[in-house]
């Protein structure tokens, strides 16, 4: 995870081999971490892979290998760099500010025009609540943000790493790790997932976001569904609530 330091490195020379990592899981992991970056601000080759339809065809040759039916589009945009990178500051980045009083030069200051925070997008959980309960879950597996690029843990980029760590712990052999991540789905992703992508689909400026958004929401919503399929014991909690 990019943004996150387990304080722990893997013995020199440790290799696997194929054999032992499982496609699905494995492949599963790697859609994430490709959305994780989408959703950063885009650097100039995340911006050149969109325009070659790189990432289209890595995340459909990625979701290919699973088990998912989940179709990829186009999302190409049909701008320069500098153009992504305008938009991207205009709907996550940059706020606005309106002077409601001229006399005194009172201002009403604004977010961006979409949240890239889960608890922007819930009123039904405070925001201490969802990033205790998400530094917990962080915790458990020994992961922490990474103190140089410090963010609230119901950061969009982190949780999509998170998925994408559980995942690949799966592709390794570890089940329980099936069952955490369809736990940590239910109570975050895909409340989260499905509000970001309604937020941006209600805005007219989202462009090549509104594709990767939908595409977020369907991944999110059809891998917690397999996992509640495999994993058929009860969530730990109800969906709706965010203690862990």
């Amino acid at each position: 995870m990019s943004r996150t330091d387990t304080g722990e490195k893997p013995p020199q020379g440790d290799r696997l081999d194929r054999e032992e990592i499982a496609a699905d899981p494995a492949a599963r992991g790697v859609v994430y971490q490709t959305l994780a970056t989408a959703f950063e601000h885009p650097t100039e080759e995340l911006h050149a892979g969109l325009l070659a339809g790189q990432v289209k065809n890595g995340m459909q040759d990625a979701l290919e290998a699973t088990a998912l039916d989940v179709s990829v589009p186009e999302f190409a945009p049909a701008e320069s760099y500098e153009e992504l990178s305008a938009r991207y500051n205009r709907l996550f980045a940059l706020g606005s500010a309106v002077v409601t009083d001229r006399t005194d030069g009172s201002v009403d200051k604004e977010g961006p025009a979409v949240s890239l925070y889960e608890s922007s997008h819930r009123d039904d959980a405070t925001w201490q609540t969802i990033n205790v309960d998400l530094a917990r879950a962080y915790e458990h597996y020994g992961l922490s943000v990474d103190t140089e690029e410090r963010d609230h843990h119901d950061n969009l980029g982190l949780q999509l790493e998170f998925a994408g760590y559980l995942a690949r712990r799966v592709a390794l052999g570890e089940a329980d790790a099936g069952a955490a991540r369809r736990d940590f789905l239910d109570r975050h992703l895909t409340v989260f997932a499905g509000s970001l992508r309604d937020s941006l689909n209600d805005t007219d400026v989202a462009g090549v976001y509104a594709d990767l958004a939908t595409l977020l929401e369907q991944f999110v919503v059809a891998d917690h569904a397999d996992l509640a399929d495999r994993y058929d014991g009860p969530s730990s909690t109800d969906r709706s609530e965010v203690s862990f």
